[in-house]
């Protein structure tokens, strides 16, 4: 499939006319010299009419979430609440507001379902919106609605390939928008085949949010599908509930009451994880479908920044496996191309020569095989071979010391772990590959005087290292934008500022260590 065959699809999913855009590799300009290749649509010859400003800007919009975040003046982490993009009108009410602000659980909940069109196809429509948003300008009215149109297709990134059913595995997967601004907004997914009689197409329930928190909206989404079995109607006391409901914070509870007929009043309690790097993660997942040392060889290239397509039927297994993926790069965080689940439509993306991480369906496995140069993980249970295709040298990336050090910190799990567990486990197996590789980072940044910004000595960091494999490894990583990230943040901080979180508290932790050894051999 050609790039000007992909923009028409695309086009055309979202009712755009034609208009003239094509494909381009757009370097950036880094502060080092560096440049960053960003997969991006060329607007610049678009000339397009008054009414179709808005659809176009949503299309950019959207497919800057497959790129990652890879403005190196932008701020690694996000604060946990994100402004919206548009301003509250005037006489917003007080909730409204914070709404705008991102305190709510959500944005909106959405239903999307599988409509027959003229031509006999299944179509992706939403038919239901929670809340319906008053009070908006037309403009922001416009945009809301393009992005719920974009929202379809990754609900259902199968296409149009739909045919009524009787019976349907219902699973939960997620995606992520990026805006222009690089605030992310998530999308959590369930699909299922709707409650009644017969042969039917499935439907989704679509949560749109600010907050990354898998497990929680997987328990929201199990409450929403106990209403849906009801009625429609059912749905909007408890959403209406939980929207009004405060955000809990690390560890906490909030509970919300609502009332189900026949039932009663109910309390349901959602409560966040301590660990809150980790709450959007479900490493289970990544474990039953890989073996550690298989899941050891996807670490290493993804810490080198390769192209990484990961292969599956269910929804669900890409979801998590992609995430679990990116977790396991904590402090770091990945800067490129990340979809999480690939709508048939954009398959193409596969081509892109820039670094990436991608979901894909097995029915299009042929579409990625013939590519070179990168890793295809298959993580179906009938597999033959898990690597599909590789580069071959991903068993010698790391250090042979720290790779043993991994994998036995990994055999420490339990079969039966919980969710907590088991995260637990894997962050303590591959936290401390940074702490020992990189935690020397703070000793090698430089300030001419009082109130100015660093400046690293690369040369200098890792000629520190004794360990010769290791002084390998890190050189290369030094190279890598989610490092080169991380260390200008560290530059743009002042001395005085306070290290926190568990990857400063583990280097504190290991430097302590260190100096006990040292003295202890004198």
């Amino acid at each position: 499939m050609s790039g000007d065959e992909v923009q028409r699809r695309i086009r055309k999913a979202h009712g755009l006319k034609h208009t003239k855009q094509r494909w381009s590799e757009q370097p950036q300009s880094a502060a080092n010299g560096k440049e960053k290749d960003a997969l991006s649509f060329d607007l610049s010859t678009v000339q397009p009419s008054e009414g179709e400003r808005g659809a176009i800007k949503r299309l950019s919009t959207m497919w800057s979430s497959f790129r990652g975040k890879h403005d190196k003046d932008r701020v690694m982490k996000e604060p946990p609440f994100q402004e919206s993009l548009e301003p509250a009108p005037v006489d917003t009410p007080a909730k409204e507001q914070r709404y705008m602000s991102g305190q709510y659980f959500f944005e909106y909940l959405v239903v999307v379902s599988l409509k027959k069109s003229k031509e006999g196809a299944y179509e992706p429509q939403i038919t239901y919106q929670f809340p319906k948003r008053d009070g908006m300008v037309r403009f922001q009215r416009e945009e809301e609605e393009k992005t719920l149109k974009a929202i379809t297709l990754f609900c259902f990134p199968e296409g149009i390939n739909w045919a009524p059913l009787t019976e349907y595995h219902s699973e939960t997967f997620s995606f992520v928008l990026t805006e222009i601004d690089g605030s992310r907004r998530n999308g959590y997914c369930r699909r299922l085949l709707p409650h009644g009689n017969g042969a039917r197409p499935p439907e989704a329930y679509c949560i749109i949010s600010r907050l990354a928190c898998f497990g929680l909206f997987s328990k929201i989404f199990d409450e929403v599908e106990k209403r849906r079995q009801i009625s429609m109607a059912m749905i909007y006391p408890f959403m209406q509930s939980l929207r009004e409901a405060a955000f809990p914070a690390p560890g906490n509870t909030v509970k919300i009451k609502s009332f189900i007929p026949d039932k009663g009043t109910e309390i349901i309690s959602l409560t966040r994880p301590l660990d809150s790097w980790l709450e959007h993660v479900d490493f289970r997942t990544l474990f039953r479908c890989l073996t550690d040392e298989e899941v050891l060889l996807v670490f290493a290239a993804a810490v080198m920044e390769r192209r990484i397509v990961f292969i599956a039927e269910e929804l669900s297994t890409l979801s998590q496996v992609i995430h679990a993926v990116v977790a396991l790069l904590y402090p770091f965080t990945w800067q490129h191309t990340f979809i999480s689940i690939v709508p048939e439509i954009l398959i193409d993306v596969v081509m892109a020569p820039t670094p990436y991480l991608l979901g894909v369906q097995k029915r299009l496995l042929e579409q990625v095989t013939d590519q070179s140069d990168l890793l295809v993980v298959d993580l179906s249970e009938d597999k033959g071979d898990t690597f599909l295709v590789r580069s071959g040298d991903e068993k010698s990336i790391l250090p042979p010391k720290l790779q043993d050090e991994i994998l036995q910190a990994l055999r420490n799990r339990k079969e039966e772990a919980t969710v907590e567990e088991l995260n637990t486990v894997v962050s303590e197996a591959f936290l401390p590959f940074f702490v020992k590789t990189v935690g020397h980072f703070a000793s090698y940044v430089t300030r001419k005087g009082s109130g100015q910004p660093g400046v690293f000595q690369s040369r200098a960091f890792y000629k520190a290292i004794e360990s010769k494999t290791t002084r390998h490894f890190v050189k290369k990583f030094l190279q890598t934008q989610m490092f080169d990230l991380f260390i200008q943040e560290l530059e743009q901080q002042q001395p005085a500022s306070p290290q926190q979180g568990i990857f400063h508290k583990k280097i504190v932790e290991y430097q302590e260590k260190k100096k006990r050894e040292k003295a202890k051999k004198r």
